[in-house]
């Protein structure tokens, strides 16, 4: 039972002990997003800077929603999939050469940035990174569904970088 449970242990430490990075110069983890990033400024991308890609990623996922929205349904603002693993930064408002984007809750297959309802209290917006052992077989305008429904089994390592968003 003790060698079971040493193999399963280190057979965990790997996606456990990951590299995996996603950070912005626009926002800090856990602050506030710039509203030129939202619906009530350019509505367009920030910059992300993605760091500690496994060698054996073969594409990178990028989703970004926002689990506080209304009636407990998460929006989804933003799906990019097929990224290149070697790419290093996504520019202010580009999607990164031969990347596909699905539809996001509007449904568009496009950036669609913070955009509460006012009033509201403060959102979560999660960016979610996601190394994977493979190219996904979707096209443009895939949703969030078809999309986590393809990168199952496929999950080399992820991470999250969390911006907050209320409106004035």
């Amino acid at each position: 039972i003790i060698v079971v449970a040493v193999i399963l242990f280190l057979n965990i430490i790997p996606n456990s002990m990951g590299n995996l990075q996603l950070k912005s110069s626009a926002f800090k983890p856990n602050e506030s997003i710039p509203a030129k990033f939202t619906c009530d400024g350019e509505n367009i991308n920030p910059l992300f800077e993605i760091k500690g890609v496994p060698e054996n990623a073969k594409s990178l996922v990028l989703i970004m929603d926002d689990p506080d929205a209304t009636r407990g349904v998460t929006w989804d603002h933003w799906l990019v999939f097929n990224i290149d693993p070697k790419t290093q930064y996504i520019e202010e408002n580009s999607v990164p050469a031969h990347a596909i984007q699905g539809n996001n809750s509007w449904p568009k297959a496009e950036y669609g940035g913070p955009c509460p309802p006012k009033g509201s209290q403060s959102h979560r917006y999660m960016f979610k990174l996601f190394a994977l052992d493979t190219m996904l077989n979707l096209e443009s305008g895939a949703t969030k569904e078809n999309l986590e429904k393809a990168m199952t089994g496929h999950i080399l390592e992820e991470t999250v970088l969390t911006g907050l968003y209320v409106r004035q």
